[in-house]
């Protein structure tokens, strides 16, 4: 949302030119909170023109109105499909005050002028969202309402309008602080944030008939917008377009960064595709440590020892309450944000100790259905990997059959290295991340980082499992984790040599299972 007083910098060069308001057509599907504007308005003498139901509801008031019919000599036809659409509002709104010729023809015709427009649009998104029939989805597509709006704001000049109710304290705002007029400054601001209602409008309908068209299309209107201090490096700029308290609450910390974000956005997608109680660290995008188990205290400190050096200044994400004793050995380590669904008063208490951390009381996580990132001259589109393997997507192809305790750790292994840069490897035992390698450019290599990683904390790779989000074209891979005493295996498959690596683990006693889905992730 704009800020309707901060904006020297966008329009130092626009002379502050102040308008009375006379007039104002109000016509509004939603009416909370429009009391207060309409007896406002009343109290400095402006004329209210309004419609159907606006008019009901403003005569309740301790305002008065004046049915646009009284105005038009025209009655409200189609069931109310046309009301508004008449030479005399359009007339009104769209004239130009200081062109001669406009206003004789407003004399000429008697069409009144209209300062204020305060109109919204019919819920075609809430519509659809509801499972409505087609008919009832288009009969939410708005006419008169998305054409006063643009005529308005086209005419910003003379022109106030307000398209949203969202808007509204900002109304409230001018109006008290201006007696009752507004400035160019206001107007060009308010008519900004129209047309960006309406580009938004015009997008949720184009893509639902593309939808029945099965045609696909990319357009994007995301708002409020957030300036964030820079970008993923301080000489970049950097801004964030949507409504984070959709997803989060923030109860405490510094401002949020680029780079918490995209944290913030790996340990969501991660922490939610576990159900039982699980902690994650995550850092550059990656879990460094990642534990499940029914206490949640043992699983934070097995989420810790997976990569304690790591984990210094990461992020915490966990999908069960915040009690005391888990905020006080949280609390142990330097972090930057911790996430949680729900936070004790203790807990809070401990946690909000340092000023800056930032803490995050997270809402139900509904991902994404698509994602897209820029590249070169366009832009990439694809469905959100929402895909998360149960025992049901196991097959078994080596002679030996993983043990249920292998099971559980390799879903578990599964998950997280799903969410990880690829090439990954993931290395796993009693659902707990012991070590992984991601990032790189070679399986082996991938594996080989998980390796040492483990040995350097003191892990036994004895009985732990290794998941690949990718098939292995060669059997090094399984080679390498047999030799480490690994005893179990998952991964997609669908190599032209599988058969070489479920060879070698029969051979060795290894178990290994596919599930037809690769996880690949850059």
């Amino acid at each position: 949302m704009f800020d309707y007083y901060d904006i020297a910098h966008i329009l130092n060069d626009i002379i502050m030119e102040s308008k009375k308001i006379r007039s104002a057509l109000v016509s509004v599907y939603y009416k909370d909170n429009l009391e207060k504007i309409v007896e406002i308005l009343d109290s400095f003498g402006v004329k209210i023109y309004s419609t159907g139901g606006t008019l009901e509801f403003i005569k309740k008031t301790v305002a008065d109105a004046n049915s646009v019919e009284s105005l038009t000599d025209y009655p409200s036809i189609l069931g109310g499909r046309v009301k508004t659409l008449h030479p005399k509002i359009f007339g009104g709104i769209l004239a130009r005050r200081d062109n001669e010729k406009d206003r004789k023809d407003l004399q000429e015709y008697e069409i009144p002028e209209i300062d204020l427009v305060i109109v919204d649009l019919y819920p075609f998104a809430e519509t659809l969202a509801s499972g409505a029939c087609h008919e009832e989805i288009v009969e939410k597509i708005d006419i008169g309402g998305i054409s006063l709006i643009r005529a308005a704001a086209k005419n910003c000049n003379d022109i106030l309008v307000v398209s949203s109710r969202t808007q509204y304290s900002s109304l409230i705002e001018v109006l008290q602080k201006k007696s009752g007029a507004s400035d160019l400054s206001d107007r060009v601001l308010f008519a900004c944030e129209a047309f960006a209602v309406t580009a938004e409008y015009d997008r949720q309908i184009s893509n639902y008939f593309s939808s029945l068209l099965n045609k696909d299309t990319f357009s994007l209107n995301v708002s409020p917008s957030n300036t964030l201090r820079y970008g993923e490096n301080p000489h970049q700029n950097g801004v964030f377009y949507g409504n984070l308290n959709d997803v989060f609450t923030q109860l405490n910390g510094k401002e949020i960064s680029y780079n918490n974000l995209l944290d913030i956005e790996a340990a969501l997608a991660l922490i939610g595709d576990f159900e039982e109680p699980t902690y994650a660290v995550i850092k550059h995008n990656n879990a460094c440590g990642c534990a499940s188990d029914e206490n949640p205290l043992e699983a934070w400190k097995k989420a810790l020892a997976g990569d304690p050096v790591s984990a210094f200044g990461g992020i915490i994400a966990t999908n069960c309450p915040v009690d005391r004793q888990c905020a006080e050995e949280t609390g142990k380590l330097f972090f930057e944000i911790i996430l949680a669904p729900e936070y004790s008063d203790e807990a809070l208490k401990i946690l909000k100790l340092k000023k800056n951390r930032i803490i995050l009381k997270t809402k139900p996580n509904r991902r994404q259905q698509k994602q897209f990132r820029s590249i070169l001259n366009g832009v990439l589109v694809q469905d959100t990997d929402l895909k998360t393997e149960s025992t049901a997507d196991l097959k078994v192809v080596t002679k030996k059959t993983p043990s249920e305790k292998e099971i559980v750790d390799l879903l578990f292994a599964n998950k997280r290295v799903k969410h990880s840069k690829s090439n990954a490897i993931v290395l796993a035992k009693d659902r707990q991340l012991i070590a992984s390698g991601t990032g790189q450019t070679s399986r082996v290599d991938a594996l080989k980082q998980a390796i040492v990683k483990a040995q350097h904390y003191g892990f036994s790779l004895t009985g732990a499992v290794m998941a690949s989000d990718a098939f292995f074209p060669f059997p090094d891979c399984v080679e390498i984790a047999a030799n480490e005493g690994i005893t179990s295996v998952i991964q997609p498959g669908g190599s032209i040599k599988d058969d070489e690596s479920i060879d070698f683990c029969d051979s060795a006693g290894l178990s290994m299972t596919v599930t037809g889905y690769r996880h690949f992730k850059h």
